[in-house]
């Protein structure tokens, strides 16, 4: 395949089939392999343009999270590779992030994806107007949320943690990091599934936000023991004020019971993101299987960790973590299988997470 006239201005390689293979397929499982099974199961036709965005937004994280460089570098890093988004692409700018991150980068996989870049770029430049636009708006938003990491919060050895001001920072936070994928999923959908032509486009957007929100509300709860190490609180300050606690209470795990009422309300809010998670998957019809275990699979996982996380007195102690097992999510897989085309069981099976969150916060 001959490259386009933007691959061959911006000096990008060509990409053989085999090679876009091996990128979206072993090179995208190697850098996560949860992601790699939701995209296995989509339908072909959107494999490429939601796999390469993953795998560019990814690229971006490990600019961010690169800890070895200090964060002002870190950020001009990222800017380099926001003006790479933005287009045109320079195979020499990306030759130099090539240069200045892959030798401070410890992760095998981390590596081969940042060597990749000029190749991930040149398929960038491959995909049709529409959907390079949309790729490119998307990992926009999300780096916007990756600057935000770097500049409100300070350098992870640093012994200080910085702070969320109040819950309508973290809301607008998780849309940068994950409700604008969920709007981004739904125009990629209702632009390739002719299934999908009759969707509100409005209404179904405004679905994914929370989708991808509810999402995000359950990492930052997982993951707060770990957050708080180095030096991010993403519990909201006014929160925890009202209850007497401060970010650097947190690293106690004894402090738990008293900040629970804070942790409370994180799940409260996210359970108020999975109903319009519920509402979006019966939204696609039972004859795309396919596109509905997509999204069943991230909401079922979700909805099994804020259930040990609302029935973990010790959430806030680094060694007592609040995930589901991998012959959790292999059961759950094989549970999907016959449930995802029926709308009955899908709403008595979410429905039980649900009500089993609520029963362990109540």
């Amino acid at each position: 395949m001959d490259p386009t006239p933007a691959q061959a201005e911006a000096g990008l390689p060509e990409v053989s089939p085999r090679r876009r293979q091996h990128i979206l397929g072993a090179l995208l499982q190697g850098v996560s392999r949860s992601f790699y099974l939701t995209l296995r199961i989509l339908p072909k036709h959107l494999r490429e343009p939601l796999g390469l965005a993953y795998l560019l937004a990814r690229a971006a994280d490990s600019i961010a999270d690169t800890r070895i460089i200090p964060p002002d570098d870190r950020m001009e890093h990222l800017q380099t590779f926001r003006q790479q988004v933005a287009g045109p692409a320079r195979l020499s700018s990306l030759q130099g992030l090539e240069q200045g991150l892959t030798g401070q980068q410890s992760i095998p996989a981390e590596r081969a994806l940042l060597s990749s870049l000029p190749e991930a770029f040149s398929l960038l430049e491959g995909l049709s107007e529409v959907d390079g636009h949309r790729v490119r708006t998307v990992l926009q938003t999300l780096m916007v949320g990756m600057e935000f990491d770097l500049t409100n919060f300070p350098p992870e050895d640093s012994g200080e943690i910085g702070t969320i001001e109040n819950a309508a920072t973290l809301d607008g936070y998780t849309y940068q990091v994950a409700g604008c994928v969920g709007q981004f999923w739904t125009e990629i959908s209702i632009a390739h599934v002719s299934a999908l032509r009759h969707w509100d486009h409005q209404r179904m957007s405004a679905l994914g936000v929370q989708f991808g929100k509810a999402l995000q509300m359950t990492n930052v709860l997982r993951d707060c023991p770990k957050d708080l190490r180095i030096g991010r609180c993403y519990l909201p300050l006014d929160q925890l004020a009202r209850f007497g606690v401060t970010p650097h209470d947190l690293l106690d795990p004894q402090t738990g019971p008293k900040a629970r009422p804070v942790l409370v309300h994180g799940i409260e809010t996210a359970l108020g993101h999975y109903a319009a998670a519920e509402e979006y998957i019966l939204s696609i019809p039972r004859r795309c299987p396919r596109l509905r275990l997509a999204a069943l699979w991230p909401v079922l996982i979700g909805l099994g960790t804020l259930s040990r996380l609302a029935g973990n007195q010790r959430w806030l102690d680094p060694q007592s973590p609040s995930r589901v097992s991998r012959s959790w999510v292999y059961s759950m897989i094989l549970l999907s299988l016959p449930a995802v085309v029926s709308d009955i069981a899908l709403r008595l099976w979410l429905g039980r997470l649900q009500r089993k969150v609520e029963a362990g916060i109540s």
